[in-house]
């Protein structure tokens, strides 16, 4: 490939923990880069959206496709390595910085509920606590593992090289592109909400570049959602619960 053919990748790009070599591209294939960002986080949330809501399918089977072609994609993509992104750990010093964050935030939070929400405080763990348990439980494996290899490691490893330096750039878009992908949940407080979980999780990977760093910053605040009485914003199953 000719240099006049090819754009040289920025070596300071964003790119995923495990990503071992940047592309060059074409302004052909850059451009198609940009497509098909566009086809996976703006196209396929809609149509889940439909699949849920018009078909009925359940939101789970929904998203099998796309995450099954997002993991063999990354499988044999020679540029990619799944033991180099799943083995980055993080310092002491980003763990210490996700739970100050977690307990400001999280207490604000918890006390706007608490004082605005009463009836709706604690609501899950208090009168239906065995279902309470099994979402603690199962939303950080079913849910928090896919997200987080969809929106933070593929989109990282594919798309951050088009950002070069403009790193903010790809944090706010991807922020943006989270909350999209929430469209399927049909409140405003989840899509608004994940919009700005999403800027916080993705500036955390772009700062680590650790999968388990975003996997237990992104378990910390779905499980208070869950607990302080904000689940059935946030997910479709628990908005069908009798909660009385």
């Amino acid at each position: 490939m000719s240099e006049a053919a090819s754009v040289q990748p920025d070596a300071n790009a964003l790119r995923a923990g495990g990503t071992i070599s940047l592309p060059e591209l074409t302004p052909v294939m850059h451009a198609w880069r940009w497509i098909e960002m566009a086809l996976l986080f703006l196209l396929a949330p809609l149509a889940v959206d439909y699949a849920v809501h018009t078909e009925r399918v359940p939101v789970f089977i929904a998203l099998l496709p796309v995450l099954l072609l997002v993991i063999v994609f990354l499988v044999l993509d020679r540029t990619f390595s799944f033991r180099r992104e799943l083995s980055r750990g993080f310092s002491l010093a980003q763990l210490t910085s996700i739970l100050a964050v977690f307990a400001l935030g999280g207490g604000l939070v918890a006390a706007y509920v608490h004082q605005y929400l009463p009836a709706q405080f604690m609501e899950l763990p208090r009168n239906r606590p065995e279902v309470w348990e099994r979402i603690m439980l199962l939303y950080p494996l079913m849910s928090v593992l896919a997200q987080e290899m969809l929106y933070r490691t593929f989109y990282f490893h594919r798309y951050g090289v088009l950002f070069g330096r403009a790193w903010w750039a790809a944090i706010l878009l991807n922020g943006v592109l989270f909350g999209i992908g929430h469209i399927v949940i049909g409140t405003p407080l989840a899509i608004y909400g994940t919009m700005a979980a999403g800027v916080l999780f993705a500036w955390r990977y772009a700062m680590t570049r650790s999968f388990w760093a975003v996997f237990i910053e992104h378990t910390l605040w779905g499980w208070l959602v869950f607990t302080v009485g904000l689940g059935r914003y946030f997910f479709t199953g628990v908005g069908i619960l009798t909660w009385r």
